[in-house]
């Protein structure tokens, strides 16, 4: 990969085809806590029959047209706060060329640096809200890279607009890509007045993420149906994907680390709040509507109790999240902004006995089809720091789902051997 060269054939700004809305777009405070950075991914598909950049940079246009705050850019409001200036300048659209081919790249994917330099493009200002590239290899496969402002939206979100501009390109009209315009609305998720934080929210916390960046490779276990189907056998009836192939990761995590049975370890989880909060967001809502929450327990209930059990205690904190919840967290978060008391670089800090785990299951990863059929492959194009993991499904669901994690690379060997071995 070292030695692949990619050309950047042209590079332009697309604007909405149609006039949208001039204005400041208020951000709530699960936004201007976001990573500060842009959300790359890559997807692969093999060898389209035809490809035209033409039709994908129309088709582009059409989607920013709903999905208006794309085309703006980070700025401030009168107050110094963070906000979208929507203004219609426009998405970054290029398309390279690549002297290598799908087999090189994706016949055993793994996220890297590298991927992300190539593939997708680097936000230049870094105030643009979405950049996308479309790079053709000399097997005839093609790669999509996109890249949207974290600040603007989630994964949620981001899919569907992928749904929308693949729709439009496959000659879809509006309303058939997109039958839900998208809501960009964040006032459902403004602070309560005075603000108050009814809850401790240590997952937030400067004092929790205290530990230091370290060495990382980036690892990818195929999780196959087998091999899932026994992970679920040893959790309660009804157990999700989710909560059984994290708590196998946790397991395999503290066992590799050799993290002390009497100590606490913890998991990071992202939760969707969309339908939790009273009342609840529109379901097409395209900001950031998740929040982050630990799971605590002794690495000896970890490794000791069945898998069951820590299954069980993933999904009893998730159900925990209600709108009181989810109200001090807004309120929390705005608090700490003020104070300047919020983490900055989340991935890069976390304790080496905790773990993250996000979750792509049940999204429309792959439902990208600009023409050119599914995806073969949808992923992150680069990990930021060990201890950090993604869980999706895989192109066909039938063939079960992948985790990219990242890890320190002393513990690798052992990870493996327990990850398969259980």
């Amino acid at each position: 990969m070292e030695s692949t060269k990619v050309v950047v054939v042209e590079s332009m700004l697309v604007a909405p085809s149609e006039e949208t809305p001039r204005l400041g777009l208020w951000l709530s405070n699960f936004d201007v806590t976001a990573a500060m950075t842009h959300t790359a991914l890559v997807y692969y598909y093999p060898a389209p029959a035809t490809v035209s950049t033409d039709r994908l940079r129309r088709a582009l246009a059409k989607a920013l047209v709903p999905f208006y705050p794309l085309a703006g850019r980070l700025g401030v409001d009168e107050g110094g706060r963070l906000q979208i200036d929507c203004h219609g300048k426009g998405a970054l659209y290029v398309v390279a060329t690549a002297d290598c081919t799908g087999e090189d790249l994706f016949g055993n994917y793994v996220p890297s640096p590298q991927v992300r330099r190539m593939f997708v493009p680097i936000a230049d200002p870094p105030s643009l809200m979405s950049m996308f590239q479309v790079t053709f290899l000399k097997c005839g496969g093609v790669v999509l890279g996109t890249a949207i402002h974290h600040v603007l939206m989630d994964g949620i979100g981001a899919f569907q607009f992928i749904q929308t501009w693949s729709g439009l390109a496959r000659g879809l009209d509006v309303s058939q890509a997109c039958p839900s315009p998208p809501s960009h609305d964040r006032t459902l998720l403004r602070g309560r007045s005075p603000p108050h934080a009814d809850f401790h929210h240590p997952a937030y916390s400067s004092a929790y993420l205290n530990g230091s960046p370290r060495p990382c490779v980036t690892l990818v276990y195929p999780v196959s149906p087998k091999l899932l189907a026994g992970l679920k056998s040893r959790c309660a009836p009804g157990a999700s994907t989710y909560g059984a192939v994290t708590a196998h990761l946790w397991r395999c995590m503290c066992v590799a680390r050799g993290l002390p049975p009497a100590s606490a370890t913890r998991l990071r989880v992202t939760v969707n709040v969309r339908h939790r909060l009273r009342p609840p967001v529109p379901r097409h809502f395209t900001g950031n509507a998740i929040l982050r929450d630990l799971v605590t327990v002794k690495v000896a209930d970890v490794l000791a109790q069945p898998l069951g059990y820590v299954a069980d205690g993933i999904r009893k904190a998730l159900e925990d999240v209600d709108d009181a919840y989810v109200r001090s967290v807004i309120d929390y978060l705005g608090i700490e902004s003020e104070k300047g008391g919020l983490q900055k670089a989340p991935w890069q800090l976390l304790p080496e006995s905790d773990l993250w785990v996000t979750a792509w299951l049940g999204m429309p990863v792959y439902d990208a089809d600009f023409g050119w059929g599914e995806p073969q492959l949808v992923a992150p194009a680069q990990m930021f720091g060990t201890g950090m993991a993604y869980v999706t499904q895989r192109a066909r669901r039938d063939e079960g789902v992948v985790v990219f994690l990242a890890l320190e690379p002393q513990y690798v060997q052992c990870f493996e051997d327990v990850f398969y071995s259980e």
